[in-house]
């Protein structure tokens, strides 16, 4: 499977890396709102040229163009790839807004690389 991780924190997406290349995963990080975009919309085209498992895991806060917007502008576009929000907003608003504005799944920072990899799987 193929992960891109859209993340601005060095530490947060250097930890996903070495975790999940750990488990066997592909790893690609974007660290702002336009490279992740178009990162996810290179994804896209790959996953529709030769269909393999892809994932996104965006986080919400993010300089340039946030979380929000990346993930309601991939939907719009049509980019069906699996959104796994990974955020420090975490009250029950935050968490529905999330899924509603097109992710698949939502998880608050801090969070068990144990569930991440399980909600992955």
């Amino acid at each position: 499977m193929n992960i891109l991780v859209i993340e601005d924190d060095p530490r947060v997406s250097g930890f996903l890396q070495r975790g999940l290349r750990a488990e066997g995963y592909g790893v690609q990080i974007a660290v702002d709102g336009p490279a992740g975009i178009e990162a996810a919309l290179r994804m896209w085209a790959a996953h529709r040229a030769d269909p393999q498992p892809c994932l996104i895991l965006l986080d919400l806060m993010l300089p340039v163009i946030n979380g929000s917007d990346i993930c309601q502008t991939l939907r719009a576009g049509g980019v069906a790839l699996p959104i796994l929000m990974l955020s420090a907003l975490g009250s029950v608003e935050d968490r529905i807004l999330g899924l509603r504005m097109g992710a698949d799944d939502y998880m608050v920072k801090p969070f068990a690389f144990e569930e991440l990899l399980a909600r992955i799987e």
